[in-house]
């Protein structure tokens, strides 16, 4: 059950909210429009007046509602009314008006509009359009002439939610902490669907931003890249002529006027803000560190690959810039990846944005390889040539998914956890098909079963506590391949291997054969090492002999 506070001011504040209420809506959504509970339980009802012009008790009923600021005259409060549309899931039950109206009171108590048993209380309605929602408008002066006392009311009626949905068999909706992006409105919907447009403006500004963010070096490449997707860039000086915040607008959304419509980065997400995205930036700077050469699906993967470690050993503060940097890494691999597996990148993205925000503030230092790298990906999008980048890169973020839910659970991130939850779901899929045509690729070049032996013998001696499981996977063919074609480009297939096998354990991988044949297609790929290294590494060094220590003059003496 959703519920959404909106505020309405201005002197015909309380005549439009009751006009759209019982209006056709804007999109001749609003079936049957009636009162299912009242302040005072006998409110005029325009939905239920057949003997009586409808605007007429339309005037009255708002008339009604506004008498106590009315009363206060130039007093009133600059925000008179208090609107709080409230939404069933659609597999939820259909309640009845007496049920509706039962949560109408109980949202209005909780929100400290009409406590229960005042009878001073704000004056309010509760309007039912359709089988699955009711709108609650109220006045925001009491009958006494007070103001009511709603401190933190989204909160309190958002928890009143929780309960409701428990009491009433619905869907639960898992408690949140104040770090969700803003859900567009029912007027931005429906002016999405107008327009033609697949998802509503908020929402589009909102992807676009996130993507820039996560391709950008600098400020400068930042805002240049949203020019290239279209998007309008404002910035918001202060007196002083200091950028103090960023406006975003896209092309042909305006307002009656014709002017664009302008919406802040923080009311986009809390992480959109322009001092977070500048906090975001400053970890692409070339300082202080620097991305050595080589294969970039490489390094992302390495880099994805330490996560888990970061999430169980770090401090929680670099745990959640590890989440953030997974999440810009999803942000920009559907841009370069095959329509096979876009889809599902792109709803794995879009899901997992929520998990990256949390209360505790993310400290960035330690993502700038895998931030880096991920940008050289985008940026060069012909170098991962058969799949196998997305696959090695896709099994380490679904094994830094898997601890990214666990994080979030023992912190009792209830809507970091589920959102984790389904984008881990998306990845899985996607993952399945881009690895399995590589790895049956891999397989079909699989050695002969005499080098297969080899293999197999070496790895029972180096790892006995996985060798039954990797040798049981249907990936140990693929495994075989590229060990076999690491030996082929010049590699001890055995020192590669334990070099595979000492990066990080295996005990959390959920393939540790298709984990081995990811690192050690890595591996392989670097430059073999020169015999002589070879015999150094073979050859054990002796101890020096030991000096012995300087005597006391003393001693030295007897």
């Amino acid at each position: 059950m959703i519920p959404k506070i909106i505020l309405g001011k201005g002197p015909q504040a309380t005549r439009r909210t009751i006009g759209y209420l019982f209006g056709k809506g804007r999109a001749n959504e609003h079936i049957d429009p009636h009162l299912v509970a009242s302040w005072n339980g006998f409110a005029p009802d325009p939905g239920r007046s057949p003997h009586r012009d409808p605007k007429e008790v339309e005037a009255q009923l708002a008339a009604q509602l506004d008498q106590p600021v009315k009363m206060l005259g130039d007093k009133a409060p600059k925000h008179t009314v208090w609107h709080c549309p409230v939404r069933a899931a659609p597999e939820d039950p259909i309640l009845t008006d007496a049920q509706w109206a039962d949560i109408a009171r109980r949202i209005v108590a909780a929100s400290g509009i009409a406590p229960e048993g005042d009878e001073e209380a704000c004056r309010w309605v509760a309007v039912r359009h359709a089988d699955d929602h009711i709108h609650i408008a109220a006045t925001l002066v009491r009958q006494d002439g007070r103001r009511p006392q709603r401190d933190y009311d989204q909160r309190s009626v958002q928890r009143e939610a929780r309960q409701i949905e428990v009491d009433y068999g619905l869907r639960r909706l898992k408690p949140g902490d104040g770090t969700a992006a803003k859900r567009p409105t029912s007027k931005e919907h429906f002016k999405a669907k107008r327009l033609g447009q697949e998802a509503a403006t908020r929402d589009v500004l909102r992807l676009r931003v996130r993507r820039a963010v996560a391709a950008a070096a600098d400020e400068a490449e930042f805002f240049a890249l949203l020019e290239a997707t279209g998007v309008t860039a404002r910035l918001k000086r202060g007196p002083s002529g200091d950028a103090l915040g960023c406006n975003f607008a896209l092309p042909g959304d305006t307002n009656d006027k014709g002017e664009p419509i302008f919406y802040s980065g923080s009311t986009l997400a809390p992480d959109l803000s322009l001092p977070q995205i500048r906090r975001r930036l400053a970890t692409t700077s070339p300082e202080p560190v620097a991305v050595r050469p080589g294969n970039p699906w490489h390094q992302a993967t390495a880099a994805t690959e330490r996560i888990p470690h970061h999430l169980t050993h770090g401090d929680d503060h670099a745990a959640q810039g590890q989440l953030v940097a997974l999440g810009a890494a999803l942000d920009l691999l559907p841009v370069s990846a095959p329509a096979a597996f876009k889809v599902e990148i792109e709803q794995a993205a879009a899901v997992f944005e929520r998990a990256t925000r949390s209360r505790i503030a993310a400290d960035h230092d330690s993502t700038r390889v895998l931030r880096r790298s991920v940008q050289t990906i985008w940026r060069d999008r012909s170098r991962d040539r058969d799949g196998a980048g997305f696959a090695m890169l896709l099994d380490a973020a679904l094994t830094a998914m898997a601890f990214a839910i666990h994080w979030h659970r023992i912190r009792q991130h209830a809507q970091q956890e589920a959102a984790a939850e389904q984008a881990l779901l998306h990845l899985q899929v996607a993952y399945a098909q881009v690895a399995e045509p590589v790895l049956v690729g891999l397989a079909s070049r699989s050695p002969s079963p005499q080098t297969k032996r080899r293999f197999a013998h070496h790895l029972q001696q180096a790892v006995p506590e996985h060798a039954e499981r990797i040798l049981a996977d249907s990936a140990w063919d693929a495994l075989a391949a590229m060990l076999a074609q690491a030996e082929a480009a010049g590699h001890n297939a055995a020192t590669v291997l334990d070099q595979a096998l000492g990066q990080r354990t295996l005990d959390n991988a959920r393939s540790p054969a298709r984990a081995l044949t990811w690192r050690i297609r890595r591996l392989g790929e670097r430059h073999p090492p020169s015999p002589r290294a070879e015999a150094a590494r073979a050859t054990p060094v002796q101890p020096a002999a030991a000096t012995p220590p300087p005597q006391p003059q003393s001693a030295r003496r007897r």
